[in-house]
């Protein structure tokens, strides 16, 4: 359906935490506060790469107001954190690997007394040779940044006969893509309160995707359990991955247990822009060919990421990136050969998309030059290369079964969009009588983004139900809400679940004392494990709640519905769906009993909890292999202005087989935000470095689009048919939106200019042209 409020009615719905953010009322983790609470700041080194010759702290410890002065000596435990590889020091001992790497941290009475203290704190810094470029890294004799060497992961995967298979075509084309490094840009940067409590436990109120991970990682780092250590992690302003792996909240902790005082560390942008992580930048090699009539014969790709100092999720990102590049097409042979090196770059890490961005970036880039090559029309080209439903995934692993491909690929030939593509192509020269530097094209890409985290890697799912004390059936998961819409999904997934009213339920989520481990708020998850649990608890948790109601009202527990505000006669009123919609407009009978009388009478509570695995396909496929995708269809008009260079896009289409709609305004909002990620990706935002040194410090050089770049329309259409046999229920959309516009404006602007652009962002230069005005001008000498 094309999601609009008429069309999904009353399932457009107020967001439950939609009022306290656009009033301002609602408190976010960076902005709590304690009375008696300390500031602490982290010194991180100036140098990309340098030795440590001594650290001197006596004049910090001495100034008046400082608590707490820590260096490496004052890490109890494990010196080292990071969610799949603890390479990155807490703080560093004898050698400093980027310009955000930490050396000490303080803790003192204000802001001004910690800034003075670390002013105070000196270090003997030996300069050591800077390798600021992969391909620096990858040289003979380049200095090794870790033990193991400059490599952090190497992934190869090939079938077929690439010899044979290149000798076939009769059109090969060879590209490289080079993508950027970008930023988050969350508007909440890291952050976070540390308190010591009473009972000698410690709480810590942090963003983060995974509260259960930072637990872990804090508890090895602190040396004590995990159970003595409280995580809360929601509501979180931002993440799309980047608060995914630990930033501030190792000196926090450390400080507050050293201090016994609550700790608030909060990052300038400065800060954010220096430590935090950023999408890796790639550049990919491609060499791909066809037969005469147009057909996918070989395919090679050779990646290169720079995943900076340390590792972070790198080698799961290009274990994505790898699967990607391969993408929904069939190909007869395939080579894919890939490395994510050390540099002393600033951080590269999770990021929406997670390696996705790139791969499709380059591989949408080749599809669209083969079918130039060949003089076959970019979307018949697609359709003819195509995966079928009964086809295995890129890796060769078996998959669900979709027509989801096929469904996102007829929506998009249909669209008035790319109709006017055809009109298009035959006037671009002469687009905009009134203005003829003005040029107007329409692309599109296709994307098959694998969900969740892939065969390898541990990944657990689960949640609980209960009747609380109050009468509130209490849903509890450890996922976190950071502007992603978790909080309205699972509200509606509630209600109709237990033909509910809002009134009824309670969700708790993001506190490791109160929630039970549900995994990670990544990698396109949350939303289907929820929609899962909910399946499997629905049957244990209804019979649990009419058998208890069928003791107090002296009936048979099968003569009873549950319904909004209680229990029900079976016999009268709207159950199932139809109730679901008179709960949501508030049309309902009176319950025999309230949920609260319910809970009051039970001896032993209501509870009822499950336990699986995100669904997975063989574990003998390699590893990163998925089971479940999202499959979606974009295209774009732009305007190109070939005075300034300067791209427009003026519409976007985009068609989405990812299930069942659980949330249309959570859905749109996705799609929606993704493509403004999207659009500055590849049009404006670039972390640039040079020598190891960023060369942007705030938001006043790195431009992010605004909604003055957002003026055009986005139609957003989803497609819901799953097969009979599914019962995988949603696929995720939280990363989808944000992959494929990139290249599908490559392939508008290459239309409208002739020009066909194999980096990011998008130069201006690159498109502009000299005006006719101009040649006929009389030159002065």
């Amino acid at each position: 359906m094309l999601l609009n409020r008429t069309a999904s009615g009353g399932r457009w719905r107020i967001r439950p935490d939609g009022p306290g953010k656009v009033t301002g009322k609602l408190a976010y983790l960076t902005d709590m506060a304690r009375p008696d609470m300390l500031v602490g700041l982290v010194l991180r080194s100036p140098h990309p790469h340098a030795r440590i010759a001594g650290i001197r702290t006596e004049g910090a410890r001495r100034l008046p107001g400082v608590h707490a002065v820590l260096t490496h000596l004052d890490v109890p435990g494990l010196n080292g954190f990071g969610i799949a590889r603890q390479d990155q020091p807490v703080l560093c001992a004898d050698r400093v690997r980027y310009i955000g790497d930490a050396v000490a941290a303080v803790a003192a009475e204000s802001l001004e007394i910690a800034e003075q203290a670390l002013r105070l704190i000196e270090v003997d810094y030996e300069p050591l040779a800077v390798i600021d470029s992969p391909a620096k890294a990858l040289a003979a004799g380049a200095p090794a940044l870790h033990p193991q060497g400059n490599i952090l992961h190497r992934r190869y995967y090939k079938r077929g006969d690439m010899e044979a298979a290149f000798a076939a075509c009769a059109h090969i084309v060879e590209e490289t893509y080079v993508t950027p490094r970008q930023m988050h840009t969350y508007m909440e940067t890291e952050g976070g309160l540390f308190v010591p409590e009473q009972n000698g436990r410690l709480t810590v109120y942090a963003p983060t995707q995974h509260g259960f991970m930072d637990r872990l990682q804090l508890s090895r780092i602190l040396a004590i359990p995990e159970t003595a250590i409280r995580v809360v992690s929601s509501p979180i302003g931002g993440s799309f991955g980047g608060k995914d792996e630990l930033n501030v909240q190792p000196y926090g902790a450390l400080l507050a247990v050293q201090t016994g005082r609550p700790v608030k560390l909060h990052n300038s942008r400065l800060e954010s822009v220096r430590a935090g992580l950023k999408r890796h930048p790639m550049t990919l090699r491609m060499k791909t060919g066809i037969d005469a009539d147009g057909r996918l014969l070989a395919h090679e790709a050779s990646i290169v990421a720079d995943t900076g100092a340390y590792a972070t999720l790198g080698a799961e990102v290009l274990n994505f990136t790898v699967e990607h590049v391969i993408g929904p097409y069939r190909f007869a042979s395939v080579e894919v050969e890939a490395l994510s090196v050390y540099t002393n770059n600033g951080m590269s890490g999770e990021f929406r998309g997670f390696g996705g961005n790139q791969a499709i970036f380059a591989l949408e880039g080749q599809m669209d030059r083969l079918a130039e090559r060949c003089g076959m029309d970019p979307w018949e080209f697609r359709r003819f290369n195509m995966r079928e439903k009964t086809d295995p995934g890129p890796l060769g692993q078996p998959i669900a079964q979709s027509d989801g491909a096929a469904q996102v690929w007829r929506a998009l030939a249909d669209s008035s969009l790319w109709r006017e593509r055809q009109g298009l192509s035959a006037r671009a020269a002469a687009a905009g009588a009134d203005a003829p530097w003005l040029r107007t094209g329409v692309g599109a890409a296709f994307i098959m983004h694998g969900g969740g985290l892939g065969v390898g890697i541990p990944d657990p799912a689960g949640g609980r139900l209960r009747l609380a004390a109050d009468g509130r059936i209490e849903a509890s998961f450890s996922y976190e809400e950071f502007g992603q819409g978790l909080l309205s999904a699972l509200e509606l997934m509630l209600i109709e679940t237990f033909d509910a009213a809002a009134d009824d339920i309670r969700i708790l989520i993001g506190d490791t004392d109160l929630v039970p481990d549900s995994g990670s708020s990544t990698a396109s998850r949350a939303t289907s494990m929820m929609w899962k649990s909910l399946r499997n608890m629905r049957a244990p948790f209804t019979a649990a709640m009419l058998e208890a109601a069928g003791q107090a009202l002296d009936r048979p527990p099968d003569t009873l519905r549950l319904g909004p505000g209680g229990i029900y006669d079976a016999g009268t009123g709207m159950a199932g769906a139809a109730g679901a919609t008179a709960a949501v407009h508030g049309v309902h009978t009176e319950p025999l009993l309230g949920y609260a009388e319910l809970a009051a009478a039970v001896e032993k509570p209501i509870r009822t909890e499950t336990s699986f695995h995100f669904p997975t396909t063989d574990k003998t496929a390699a590893v990163g292999a998925h089971f479940l995708y999202t499959y979606s269809a974009v295209a774009v008009k732009v305007e190109v202005n070939t005075l300034t260079g300067r791209v427009r896009v003026v519409d976007q289409f985009h068609a989405v087989a990812a299930g069942p709609v659980i949330n249309p305004q959570g859905f749109v909002g996705q799609i929606e935000g993704g493509g403004s990620m999207a659009l500055g990706y590849a049009l404006t935002e670039e972390a640039m470095m040079e020598g190891g040194h960023y060369l942007i410090r705030n938001l006043d050089t790195y431009l992010i689009p605004t909604v003055a770049d957002q003026r055009g329309t986005v139609s957003v259409l989803a497609i819901e048919e799953l097969p009979d046999e599914d019962t995988h229920g949603p696929r995720g959309i939280g990363e989808v939106g944000s992959v494929g516009l990139a290249p599908a404006i490559a392939a508008a602007v290459a239309q409208a200019t002739g020009i066909r652009v194999s980096r990011l962002p998008i130069e201006p230069r690159l498109l502009l042209r000299r005006p006719a005005f101009l040649d006929k001008a009389v030159s002065i000498k």
